[in-house]
């Protein structure tokens, strides 16, 4: 091994091109966009007619709306999208149709609970993208740190009407119904039995 010469500097790794990383970052968030707005639409087409249908119309055009923005900020950078990783996007959001649900073929309403928490899951992490995106507004002048405050916002309103329907339909899929009310000598037999398993 041939010694280093005295005095001069040693050579350490070349640290990553920011503007690679941005690429990488955007292009990922851009694919889960993608299938967001995928699996929003389909579950508002499920619920059309119902009392969570509005919300869920009202969410699948505001999502859609952001993946626009996306792909906005996405040219002001200079980052052209990877449409690999968006069909590979969309392609595991199809696959996630194929779970087990308690249903062969028809939808269940335990569908409802798991499509709910997978949007909850990537409106969280929009909003994180949001979050990123306005600290690098700070020293990026081609990036309105106001415009993206507001889709930040938009994000945390989107995870509550998730968070509300959410709650809706757990307590109509796997809240257990009210037991029937029974005579008093068959309310004690079940005491009974509850005390033996205390």
């Amino acid at each position: 091994m041939k010694s280093r010469p005295a005095g001069s500097p040693s050579r350490s790794p070349s640290p990553p091109h920011a503007q690679r990383l941005l690429a990488i970052y955007l292009n990922d968030h851009l694919a889960g966009a993608g299938s967001g707005v995928s699996l929003i639409r389909r579950m508002a087409r499920a619920h059309c007619g119902t009392s969570a249908g509005p919300p869920l119309a009202e969410l699948a055009e505001q999502i859609a709306e952001d993946r626009e923005s996306l792909r906005e900020i996405m040219t002001a950078f200079d980052v052209p999208a990877q449409w690999h990783r968006v069909v590979l996007g969309r392609l595991a959001e199809k696959a996630g149709r194929v779970k087990l649900n308690g249903h062969l073929v028809s939808r269940s309403p335990l569908s409802d609970v798991l499509e709910l928490e997978a949007m909850r899951i990537g409106v969280e992490g929009k909003a994180s993208l949001w979050q990123s995106l306005g600290i690098l507004a700070e020293t990026a002048d081609h990036l309105d740190r106001a415009a993206v405050d507001r889709l930040l916002t938009r994000a945390r309103h989107q995870a509550a009407v998730l968070e509300e329907l959410h709650g809706d339909a757990a307590r109509r899929s796997i809240t257990p119904a009210p037991a029937p009310a029974t005579s008093p000598g068959r309310r004690d037999r079940g005491l009974s039995r509850r005390t033996r398993w205390a």
